[in-house]
């Protein structure tokens, strides 16, 4: 039986934060806190994009019988967060500044997997601007997501 994969904070990585989210993609490093307790994990990163899957379970629903919006909120921050985390380089640490959710069909249970794609829409010196969208496995758009992230010297 091999060891658990190790939690490295990303304020904790050594190189830049592409090669990071490869890590935690590969196993090398473990999945996202949120994400092991939320049931998603990062499955594809690349330059500016990430895909973040998850499945959400009835511990997630609120009142309307369906998962509540905080849920599809999380996924689709770390969708967005960290794609921009993969363009930042060794140096470079960021922080969200702001999210903007619109939620368009409803999620349960019976949706099964879904996707949540992020995006950088425009990366710059100080602020990025990204979206994010979530599907079900038909392509069907669940929600979407903007915002921006504040580009730090770590």
């Amino acid at each position: 039986m091999s060891a658990a994969a190790p939690l490295v904070a990303s304020s904790e990585r050594a190189g830049t934060g592409l090669e990071y989210l490869q890590k935690i993609v590969s196993g090398e490093y473990s999945n996202l806190p949120i994400g092991e307790h939320l049931g998603f994990r990062i499955t594809s990163v690349e330059m500016g994009r990430v895909v973040v899957t998850g499945n959400p379970d009835r511990r997630s629903y609120n009142l309307l019988n369906s998962v509540h919006g905080g849920w599809t909120a999380a996924i689709l921050d770390t969708a967005m967060a960290l794609s921009n985390l993969s363009t930042l380089t060794a140096e470079q640490g960021f922080t969200t500044l702001d999210i903007r959710i619109n939620y368009l069909r409803p999620l349960t249970v019976e949706t099964g997997e879904v996707r949540a794609e992020g995006h950088v829409i425009q990366g710059g010196r100080r602020v990025a601007y990204c979206e994010a969208k979530l599907v079900d496995t038909a392509g069907k758009l669940i929600a979407h997501g903007t915002g921006s992230c504040l580009i730090l010297p770590r």
